[in-house]
């Protein structure tokens, strides 16, 4: 996710905004996980990260050399019924460590928790779906805490965060309704370690450092992939129907596996599932010169001004009809501005100023200003700054105090970033170490700034080539197995991976008649997690029960 400070001595996280002008480079959590940041993505950071990232538990917790393959840590598999109020399922629950290999020697231990139903069937013909978070640097406690686990936390009314201490509830919305779960933390993220510290270079501080070899795009990849293979073969699951998750960077790698898992690891999909996903990085972040960043988070931020009464239609306008006027507005009036610069005739800036700000509910002359490219920090701080709120950039239905409303830039929390760690931390520790009994003295990192701000691609073939994105495995996937069905999910108030890039990017596709058919696109109410919102939760549920029993029905439809 992208991720901003969490107040004056972490500034150099936080997108700021001088004046009237917005900072050009924003902080991407994927939600760039907060997670991200709940599996998002996260934003660069300049800070020095805590001991705990840097390598206090590094080894991982203290082996020597001659055995630092092991952790001393012990797994557990508990027993569980899981009870919905319409129904009960009972169940098993897995979390323990798998050892993954490279030439036979060990080399990482990766966590995850599987939850596996206990139904009388045979365990093969039941869905398995791979659920994994962003960042890079996130847990997956995100999905399975807040969303698809067969518990979750409690959140306040439409998202808004309760009062402490944190209650972790039965979620009714579970998808063990209609799947087993297999929750992934990636490496160097929650109870996962690479498993031999980096011998310090000359020069360098004694001190030892985190393994980063799969803190990169392919490595991290492959790292998902020969888990999912280990557990398959453990379990005995080859020939279940296979489903993988991924919410923000997670959805980035959703589109990454689609081809990787299905080609180089021999593991069919039936259905991919993308939830707030960052696909293509160029358009994440603004500049003076580029177009993508600025059309897509617009109808986004017309969706916040007017749920806050700022914008200019009225409150009982529907939100598809404000959409609707927000997107034309921006790839028409909008794009000509910002593609024309000085050279638009004054008469037409006037007439396109003036409209944004009615559609924004932002002064003139801050759209002015900023030659019309508004983004999600300027319009976070200045939306509401009359009342002294500040607006989350991942979820803009959210709001907090501005704790320092007379200084120039915004140094406060992002109440949808920072704020919701106390939440998810105590619930998955809860879950883990006291429901799971799960034994250990690691930290489980809920999200890793070391992990995100040491992220590698070594996939450019050159300097000048710079963009990172997933969208081309994601195409190759769907012609690599052309039964494999996709499913990708937006928040209307997401402005860190708003709904309209995916939108968009499904029309740059090039897809046949056919595929068009297995792409599903679905946007809820909320922001990057809306599934925080108890109607978008259930719509999501319900909506993903559908999709399950659409890519299931294509399997016995092949067989026949």
């Amino acid at each position: 996710m992208v991720t901003p400070a969490a107040g004056p001595q972490l500034a150099a996280k936080t997108t700021i905004i001088t004046g009237w002008r917005p900072a050009l480079r924003t902080i991407c959590c994927l939600c760039l996980l907060p997670s991200c940041y709940p599996a998002w993505i996260l934003p660069v950071s300049d800070n020095v990260p805590s001991p705990s990232e840097c390598g206090a538990d590094v080894d991982p917790t203290g082996t020597s050399d001659h055995d630092a393959h092991q952790i001393p840590t012990r797994g557990s598999t508990t027993s569980h019924v899981w009870d919905s109020g319409a129904k009960k399922i009972p169940y098993h629950a897995i979390a323990d460590w798998t050892t993954l290999r490279n030439i036979h020697q060990p080399v990482a231990k990766m966590f995850h928790v599987a939850y596996l139903a206990d139904v009388g069937a045979e365990p093969k013909s039941r869905p398995l779906t791979f659920v994994f978070n962003g960042g890079p640097g996130a847990a997956s406690a995100f999905l399975h805490m807040g969303a698809v686990g067969p518990q979750r936390v409690s959140f306040g009314p439409e998202g808004s965060l309760p009062a402490p201490p944190a209650r972790v509830v039965e979620n009714a919305e579970s998808w063990l309704d209609f799947t087993d779960l297999v929750f992934i933390d990636p490496l160097g993220t929650g109870f996962s370690r690479a498993l031999k510290p980096l011998t310090p270079k000359e020069g360098e501080a004694k001190s030892p450092k985190e393994n980063q070899d799969y803190w990169e795009v392919d490595r991290d990849v492959e790292s998902l992939g020969d888990f999912i293979t280990r557990f398959l073969s453990a379990h005995g699951r080859w020939l279940s129907p296979i489903f993988i998750a991924g919410e923000s960077y997670g959805g980035f790698r959703v589109a990454k596996m689609a081809a990787a898992l299905q080609q180089h690891h021999g593991v069919g999909i039936c259905g991919a599932m993308l939830i707030s996903p960052a696909i293509e990085f160029d358009g994440l972040f603004g500049s003076d010169y580029n177009l993508t960043h600025w059309i897509e988070v617009f109808p986004s931020l017309v969706a916040a001004a007017h749920r806050h009464q700022r914008s200019c239609f009225p409150e009982s306008q529907p939100l598809r009809d404000v959409l609707a006027a927000a997107e034309s507005f921006a790839t028409s009036e909008l794009l000509r501005w910002l593609a024309a610069g000085d050279s638009l005739p004054a008469a037409d800036r006037t007439r396109i100023i003036q409209r944004a700000s009615e559609l924004l509910g932002l002064p003139a002359e801050l759209i002015a200003a900023t030659n019309g490219r508004i983004g999600p920090s300027a319009f976070c701080r200045e939306l509401l700054r009359d009342q002294r709120r500040f607006v989350g950039r991942y979820d803009a239905s959210v709001t907090t105090a501005d704790p320092y409303p007379d200084r120039p830039n915004y140094e406060g929390p992002d109440p949808t970033l920072l704020s919701i760690d106390r939440l998810f931390a105590s619930a998955v520790n809860h879950q883990l170490r006291d429901t799971l009994q799960v034994d250990t003295e690691l930290e489980y990192r809920l999200l890793s700034m070391s992990v995100h701000a040491n992220w590698q691609d070594k996939t450019a073939k050159h300097a000048f080539r710079r963009a990172v994105g997933s969208l081309d495995d994601l195409r190759y996937g769907m012609s690599l197995n052309e039964h494999m069905e996709v499913f990708v999910s937006h928040g209307y108030y997401d402005l860190i991976t708003p709904y309209y890039s995916s939108g968009r990017l499904s029309e740059l596709m090039k897809l046949n008649e056919a595929q068009r058919g297995r792409l599903l696109l679905k946007n809820y109410q909320g922001g990057h997690m809306y599934y925080s919102w108890d109607e978008s939760r259930v719509a999501l549920r319900d909506d993903t029960q559908a999709f399950y029993a659409k890519c299931l029905h294509n399997a016995t439809d092949t067989e026949s």
